[in-house]
Order: structure tokens, then C-alpha cells, then sequence
């Protein structure tokens, strides 16, 4: 059964998204639809988590607005995401970031980054 699933979802994979990794800083450009007018929505942030594999894919995007900590989840394969966009390339030590959940100030945005 999962090969005829496969075969159904292949079609549907975005191939040119997954050029980041956990702890890149990154810029998400969305698709938002009010009425029968679209527009794009920026929400850049660390990426703290990245899960599954194939269709069902998803990543995790924490910022910090207002002195308040907003996470967003994005499938990644969402034809409502337009691009995924790189600002920094970090050096993760772990597969999941959840600890910057627990930071206060500018340590909640502080991931180490690669020096180029």
C-alpha cells in the first residue's frame, strides 16, 4: 500500500526547498490569500525543528517579536510557501533546538554560526 501512496504524493514534492538545515536563519515567504487578492508575508527566524520525510515533511520557524517568542510550523512541501530563503548558515549540535525556547533576550536568537 505505502508504494501506491508514493507514487501518488511523488508528484506533489517541491524538490528546491530543502537547502536549509536546523539552526539556519531563515526568511519564509507565504502566500496569503484575503479575498480574491494574494500577497506575500515574510516570517524570518531560527529553524528549531525539522520532522518526517516525504509529502508529510514539516519545519519548525521560532522568532522572537515583542519580547514574546512566536513558532510557526510550515509543511514543507505547501504550495501556499513560495520560497524558503537563507540568511545564516549555523552549525547545529542537535537535530532539534528546543532549548532557545527557554532563553530570554538576544540569547533566544544566538545559534553558532559558520564563519565564512
Amino acid at each position: 500500500m505505502s508504494l501506491i501512496i508514493q507514487n501518488i504524493t511523488a508528484g506533489q514534492l517541491i524538490t528546491d526547498r530543502n537547502n536549509f538545515k536546523v539552526g539556519d536563519g531563515v526568511k519564509v515567504h507565504v502566500k496569503i490569500r484575503e479575498g480574491d487578492k494574494e500577497r506575500i508575508q515574510i516570517f524570518s527566524g531560527i529553524v528549531i525543528a525539522k520532522k518526517h520525510s516525504g509529502i508529510s515533511a514539516s519545519f519548525t520557524v521560532r522568532r522572537v517579536i515583542a519580547g514574546e517568542g512566536v513558532e510557526r510550523v510550515f509543511p514543507l512541501h505547501s504550495p501556499s510557501i513560495a520560497r524558503v530563503e537563507v540568511e545564516r548558515v549555523s552549525i547545529p549540535m542537535r537535530a532539534k533546538l528546543y532549548y532557545i525556547r527557554k532563553r530570554i533576550g538576544k540569547d533566544a536568537m544566538k545559534v553558532k554560526e559558520k564563519k565564512h
